[in-house]
């Protein structure tokens, strides 16, 4: 079994989808067995109680330089073999995703490489691809390297942008039809490419 860290900043919606594909037996090759919150208030930390999960906030604000460090020692100490970044908005530096090289996934809000990059998170993802006028849009799970949402697409999924979309409304659709579905597809999938690597050694 793989051990898991979702590292999350805001609500935890892909947590929670996580979360349930575990227990309904979708996710099987691994389990999420830390969370960990990079600001106060994250309703993620919540989430993972009510999941009876353990959560740890590391509070950039205040460790600073000190984050890194600690968020390493922190995953070392739970024992942690993929790292899955969901609505994570910390930037992590060269050193840490060439030390967790081929375990660190991230969901991004767009079909990469529409809408992605340095500064494209949140609803800013969804203004843009309203204000270009794109007809599709989508989500994108993709291992993670030292470029911003630079790493090997894993899997993809379209979403329709319908005539009047808001940016919240479309945000909720894609959610809703595809990274609420994918992700947890894509820790399934990575947790057992781990697990097999793992009995091939």
């Amino acid at each position: 079994m793989v051990n898991i860290a979702v590292l999350t900043s805001g609500g935890g919606t892909n947590l929670e989808a996580i979360l349930r594909s575990e227990e309904s037996g979708r996710i099987k090759s691994g389990k999420v067995v830390l969370v960990v919150a990079d600001r106060e208030g994250c309703q993620s930390l919540k989430r993972a109680e009510n999941h009876k999960r353990k959560a740890v906030l590391l509070d950039k604000r205040k460790l600073r330089k000190a984050f890194e460090e600690t968020l390493v020692r922190t995953l070392e100490e739970n024992s942690i073999d993929l790292i899955v970044l969901a609505g994570f908005l910390s930037i992590l530096s060269e050193d840490f995703t060439r030390l967790y090289s081929g375990r660190i996934i991230n969901i991004h809000p767009s079909l990469i490489p529409s809408f992605c990059g340095r500064g494209f998170y949140g609803l800013k993802v969804h203004e843009a691809a309203l204000e270009r006028g794109v007809k599709v849009t989508g989500a994108t799970v993709h291992l993670v390297n030292e470029i911003p949402d630079g790493g090997k697409i894993l899997l993809q999924k379209a979403v329709e942008v319908k005539e009047g979309d808001s940016p919240e409304i479309l945000q909720r659709r894609v959610m809703e039809e595809a990274e609420w579905i994918i992700l947890p597809e894509a820790v399934e999938l990575m947790s057992k490419k781990l697990s097999e690597d793992r009995n091939d050694d």
